[in-house]
Parts: C-alpha cells; sequence; structure tokens
C-alpha cells in the first residue's frame, strides 16, 4: 500500500526546495562580491583580423603590429588583433570599403587613400595645411574640429567605419630623381608617382601623376613605367628599395607636409566591445601615436645617414622657388574643389586653427639650426696672436 502525503508534508517539501535554491543563488552572489571563484561559464578573447596598407618590410607596417601588440597587451589578451599586410585580404587602396562591409574588423592606413571616395580627405595630409606640421594638424583634428568633420564626410560617403587618426609624420621629400631637381620646370613631363590631393598639385607642376601603392612604386621604376616618385620618409624609402633604382633625393616639399596614419574600426564591430576595451583602445591610439613619433626620429635619422654612407646617394634641398610654386598651384587646386562636399569647410576649419597656432609655435619655439651650427657647425680656427 502506498502511502499519500499530506498537503501540508508536500508543502514544506516545496518550501525546503525552495530555500535551498535561493541560498545557492545568494552564496553565488556572495562568493562573486568576496572574490571567491564562482562556477561559470568564461568568454573566449575576441579576435580582430585586420590588414595594414604597407608591405611587410616596410616601417609603416610595423607600426601597424606595434598598435596591435600595444591593444593586445592592454587588454590583457580579452582583445587579439591580427594585423596582415597590404594585399592579403583585399587591395591597399580598397581598405575602406573592406573594413566598412565587415570582410575585415579594421585596418591601418592613411585618409589621403579615400581620396576618390571624397576629395575633402585628402586635406587631412596632402596639402600644405596653412603652415601646420603633422603634430598640429593632430592638434587640430582632436581640438579644432577635424573629427567631427570626419566623422560627418564618412557618414555622406557611408563608411561604417569608426575612425582614429594618430602617428603624425615628418615633411615628407619632394621624392626620388634622375637628377637633382633645379627649378619647377625639371618636373615638366616627368611620368611620377604620388596620391591624394598632390595629384592635382604634381599635374599643376606639368607631371603625368600616376598613383599607385607603396610596395609598387620601386618595381615600376625599374621598369621605367615612372621617371621619379615620392613615397614618405629614409626609412620606409629605403626599406622599399628606392635606393636600387635612384641615386638623387630631394628633401623637403610641401605636397604632404602634415600628415597622419588612420586606425580603422568596423562601427559595428567596434560597437559590440566592452566599454572598458573601447577606452583602452582609444587611449592606446595616443600611446601609440607617441610611441611612432619617437621611433620615427630614431629610426629616420639613423636612414639618412645610412642613404648617404652605404647607399651612396646624393641629397639635395628642394628649391625655395620649387617650394613657392607648389604653395601658387595648391591655391588652384582649393579653388577647384571649393564646391566639393565639406572640401571648403574642412579648409575654413584648418586655417582658423593654424592662423593661430602657427603663429604661437614661430613665436615661441627658438631656432633649431642656430643651435645646431653652434655644436656641430664647422668651427672657425681661432685668431692667429700677433
Amino acid at each position: 500500500m502506498v502511502e499519500k502525503k499530506t498537503s501540508q508534508e508536500m508543502t514544506k517539501k516545496v518550501s525546503r526546495r525552495s530555500v535551498l535554491k535561493g541560498a545557492v543563488a545568494l552564496a553565488g552572489g556572495a562568493a562573486a562580491t568576496m572574490g571567491f571563484p564562482a562556477i561559470v561559464k568564461a568568454q573566449g578573447p575576441i579576435s580582430m583580423r585586420w590588414q595594414s596598407t604597407w608591405p611587410t618590410k616596410d616601417i609603416f607596417h610595423e607600426y601597424a603590429l606595434d598598435f596591435a601588440k600595444k591593444v593586445n597587451d592592454m587588454t590583457g589578451g580579452d582583445l587579439k588583433i591580427e594585423v596582415l599586410p597590404a594585399g592579403a585580404v583585399v587591395p591597399a587602396f580598397n581598405l575602406l570599403d573592406a573594413v566598412s562591409k565587415g570582410t575585415l574588423d579594421g585596418g591601418h592606413g592613411v585618409l589621403v587613400y579615400h581620396y576618390g571616395k571624397s576629395q575633402a580627405l585628402a586635406l587631412w595630409g596632402s596639402s600644405p595645411a596653412f603652415g601646420m606640421d603633422a603634430n598640429m594638424l593632430l592638434a587640430w583634428h582632436k581640438y579644432g574640429g577635424g573629427k567631427e568633420l570626419l566623422e560627418k564626410i564618412y557618414a555622406s560617403i557611408g563608411a561604417n567605419v569608426v575612425s582614429f587618426c594618430y602617428g603624425p609624420m615628418p615633411t615628407q621629400p619632394l621624392g626620388w630623381f634622375k637628377k637633382p631637381v633645379s627649378k619647377a620646370d625639371d618636373l615638366k613631363g616627368l611620368k611620377f608617382r604620388t596620391v591624394g590631393i598632390s595629384i592635382d598639385l604634381f599635374t599643376g607642376l606639368g607631371a603625368a601623376v600616376n598613383a599607385l601603392p607603396g610596395g609598387e612604386i620601386v618595381p615600376a621604376m625599374d621598369r621605367g613605367l615612372l621617371d621619379a616618385a615620392e613615397f614618405n620618409n629614409a626609412s620606409s624609402d629605403r626599406l622599399l628599395g628606392f635606393s636600387d633604382v635612384s641615386k638623387v633625393y630631394m628633401l623637403q616639399s610641401y605636397h604632404q607636409n602634415a600628415e597622419q596614419f588612420e586606425i580603422m574600426f568596423n562601427k559595428d564591430k567596434f560597437n559590440a566591445l566592452p566599454a572598458k576595451m573601447k577606452a583602452i583602445i582609444e587611449n592606446a591610439v595616443e600611446a601609440a601615436s607617441a610611441d611612432m613619433s619617437w621611433k620615427a626620429i630614431d629610426r629616420y635619422s639613423k636612414d639618412y645617414i645610412e642613404l648617404q654612407t652605404k647607399d651612396k646617394v646624393k641629397m639635395y634641398k628642394t628649391p625655395d622657388s620649387v617650394l613657392q610654386k607648389q604653395l601658387a598651384v595648391f591655391d588652384e587646386v582649393m579653388k577647384k574643389y571649393s564646391g566639393k562636399p565639406f572640401f571648403k569647410d574642412v579648409l575654413e576649419s584648418q586655417m582658423a586653427f593654424a592662423r593661430r597656432a602657427v603663429s604661437w609655435d614661430m613665436d615661441t619655439n627658438v631656432n633649431r639650426r642656430m643651435a645646431y651650427n653652434h655644436y656641430f657647425g664647422p668651427k672657425k680656427a681661432p685668431a692667429k696672436k700677433s
């Protein structure tokens, strides 16, 4: 005979079970509060696949790897960014589309490579910048309205990305030539490589311009498809092999005297990250920016010497007459694109910032050449005693 339990006994049993469940939940919460290990399913690290717009051997790709390592280290491995070189997934000039569509989670490049999407984007690097250097341009971007303008431009072209500008570049050389450039007319008819609004600038100087990614320039010069070319700096140019196809290096130019890099995330991927991880990324951008500028001074100055001593490259300062002509041509380029979306807005914003920032800089900072010549210039022989 099966003994039936009374409703009162069953109620007691249910109540006892509820109490036990509540106690377990309370204990779990207390354990978490007190720092005891809780039995939960751990979430694995977030992985991102990136691509740079640079060949593996270029120092620029190294900068991309440097940023990724900073983020990977600062998140304790919770976010793992893998950076592939240019062409691994898409061609260098297709990076924006690939990141926007989610083919890549992010990338490392420069804004002027998106010139075909909006001419205004080239003003983040491909202009005289009203006398600003690259660090001043970054100051304008962060504090002078540039960031907000960039977000509007990207929204207007449907770019589904989150962009961070960083890494101020020193003034870029006029480029590599078969013989020294002594006047602006020497550029007429030359098959020349450049990018961004510099295309319009050198076209205005009479050159036949071809925009090529960094890794394709030296092979094109070697095959005679280019007579001359510019890329960026002594280290990149040396690593890419420019000294194998040319021995004349013209220093100083206004075509890209204030450029910086761009770190780009797919917007959906970035927005899905925890707030703490987003904050780490934003701070890693600024840490990488400072580190990149210091590394550039160290490495570029070494390669500047080795190009001359080991590679037997002759370096010349671009004549002032050529620099002045560049400024005059760029005035015409500004007029040409002033009707394009956001172009005039960016120019006016930069001009307002440059008017005070450059004035402050020139009046405040002491002449470096005077001090350099004092310590390292030719020493005068002591006067002979009569």
